[in-house]
């Protein structure tokens, strides 16, 4: 029997990637709801799960204020809830702020694959895809995970997980953020097509490395 989800995301970037893939195996179904629109997501009753992707959005942008609170408030109400989620970059920062934390520029943005301190066993050191300017700090009583010399990478607030970096990526996600973002990433010194061409080879472990994130945030955190 399937186990109720809501994905969070917007309209135009909603692929759960291999973090999809693996709680689906885990019997985890999906109801898409688009961070445009939040009007039309449906109540927490008989929810067991709330996946938070990422967005090219920063959580402080006026023109975006309204949708903002509204995830905030939902993931306030999940956590009061109890009930497990799982934020990933825009995510993780949308839970920080819900949950008392802070969100700023970071000194430097970073694309591309980076490794990363980790207390985890679980959460890998690395490589892990990132695509991200902005940094949060943490919320008060949340446990960092992970982490790297800019920011947190990850932590753990109650059935609450969050991670700066992109588990679920593959190369079909990472070409069309690099196709979509060209300009962003030859401005911080990268070369869109090398993206593509550096995920496709570490699609090879960073799969595996998401398997593992995924089924201790489901038997761990989640359960």
């Amino acid at each position: 029997m399937a186990v109720r989800a809501l994905l969070i995301a917007n309209a135009s970037d909603a692929d759960p990637g291999f973090v999809g893939e693996r709680l689906r195996w885990h019997g985890y179904a999906f109801t898409e709801c688009h961070r445009e629109h939040p009007n039309e997501w449906p109540s927490l009753d008989g929810v067991d799960l709330v996946l938070m992707l990422g967005s090219d959005w920063s959580v402080y942008w006026p023109g975006v204020a309204a949708s903002v609170d509204a995830e905030c408030q939902l993931v306030r109400d999940a956590h009061r809830r109890d009930i497990p989620q799982f934020g990933i970059c825009f995510g993780s920062q949308i839970a920080a702020r819900a949950l008392g934390g802070e969100v700023r520029r970071g000194e430097i943005s970073e694309i591309g694959w980076y490794d990363l301190d980790s207390d985890e066993p679980a959460i890998a050191r690395g490589p892990w895809f990132q695509w991200h300017g902005d940094v949060v700090t943490l919320p008060p009583g949340a446990t960092e995970l992970a982490r790297n010399e800019l920011c947190p990478q990850a932590w753990r607030s109650g059935r609450t997980l969050c991670t700066q970096f992109h588990p679920e990526v593959n190369e079909s996600i990472v070409a069309r953020w690099a196709a979509g973002g060209a300009d962003e990433a030859r401005a911080n010194g990268v070369e869109p097509g090398a993206l593509v061409d550096t995920t496709r080879r570490h699609e090879v472990e960073s799969r595996p490395h998401t398997d593992r994130l995924v089924d201790w945030f489901v038997d761990h955190v989640a359960g």
